[in-house]
């Protein structure tokens, strides 16, 4: 159950990721050779259901991918938990190289420390192979709501204190946050609807059963062209291209407000277990920098609302880390746990 400073929010357990902690051993490495290539298709799992933006960036580079390995590579949806049964299993493959998942900054660094018992260590128990890709977070509302801008939005909410809902795809992920850190900045109230991935909280944000989301840019951007839901702002420190026109949250000042708490974004980050061997490692990462900057792929991932990632995996550990301290110590201040 979650709880922040006292308010309870909607509750959401997490009793399949303590029955894979029990029933799942960790594995040893094998032996890996100078070249690498796997000799068999591989399973790439992702945390959420399909229609999100982890399910959507690992659709677009799946075939490159397993185009320039020579192996197809199956994207396997396992939703639940905040994105961590993914995560959790992913760690306990084998460290072959043929079953790997991508992750987000949520399951990966923010939400497992905050469990109890904690799933896996973050630091220790997966391999940060290379940065997929970064996103934007975005608030928007059902076209029928009466908020026309984020002003309006936090003067409806404090007028109807606990009126208004907001989605996220589980506990403590990034969409979670930024609308906790919202609430606790403005003074008001609003209740947390988690599911299992954000592609449901699209559908029921479109029927107007949801207040808010604060979500990644990637899943709401083909709603907001449509004009079939309405931006109200953008989490990054600058407004975004592919939007000029809609302001950032750091534009908005109220007593109380932190600008630097809003410089919100989403990472995707190719995992795999612990033991992952340099060449298996280096392999993929280069796979993965190689579908990044194709010609054909490029501009799609951009159209998307992505912004493309790459580097080693150095780079993308060192980021890992950066991003588990930066987030653990918003955790402590808005006093949200999971239980």
């Amino acid at each position: 159950m979650l709880h922040r400073r006292g308010l309870l929010a909607t509750p959401l357990a997490f009793p399949a990721i303590r029955h894979a902690m029990a029933q799942a051993p960790h594995t040893q490495a094998p032996q890996a050779q100078a070249s690498w290539s796997p000799t068999r298709p591989v399973t790439l799992l992702v945390g959420f259901a399909p229609g999100g933006g982890t399910d959507i960036i690992a659709r677009l580079l799946a075939p490159a991918m397993g185009q320039a390995l020579g192996q197809p590579i199956a994207v396997e949806n396992r939703p639940g938990a905040s994105g961590t049964i993914a995560a959790l299993a992913g760690t306990r493959a084998p460290p072959d190289g043929h079953t790997l998942y991508m992750s987000t900054v949520s399951a990966s660094a923010v939400v497992p420390p905050q469990m109890h018992p904690p799933p896996f260590d973050i630091h220790r128990d997966q391999t940060a192979i290379c940065l997929a890709a970064t996103v934007p977070l975005v608030a928007v509302v059902p076209l029928a709501s009466p908020a026309r801008d984020l002003a309006g939005l936090i003067a409806l909410a404090r007028a109807n204190p606990g009126g208004l809902n907001y989605s996220s795809s589980g506990v403590a992920t990034q969409q979670h946050l930024a609308a906790e850190l919202l609430c606790l900045a403005a003074g008001v109230q609003m209740t947390h609807v988690p599911f299992r991935g954000t592609g449901q909280a699209v559908n029921e944000i479109l029927a107007g059963r949801i207040d808010l989301a604060i979500d990644t840019f990637p899943t709401y951007l083909p709603q907001i062209r449509g004009e079939r839901v309405r931006a109200l702002a953008t989490t990054m420190p600058e407004r975004i291209e592919w939007l000029p026109d809609l302001p950032t949250v750091a534009e908005t000042r109220f007593p109380g407000f932190d600008a630097a708490d809003f410089d919100a974004n989403v990472w995707y980050m190719l995992m795999g277990p612990p033991g992952l061997p340099a060449p298996i490692r280096d392999r993929w990462a280069a796979v993965m920098g190689q579908a990044l900057a194709d010609p054909t792929l490029r501009p799609r991932i951009r159209d998307a609302g992505f912004i493309p990632g790459g580097g080693d995996s150095a780079a993308a550990t060192a980021l890992l880390e950066k991003d588990a301290a930066r987030y653990a110590a918003l955790i402590a201040r808005a006093n949200i746990r999971i239980e």
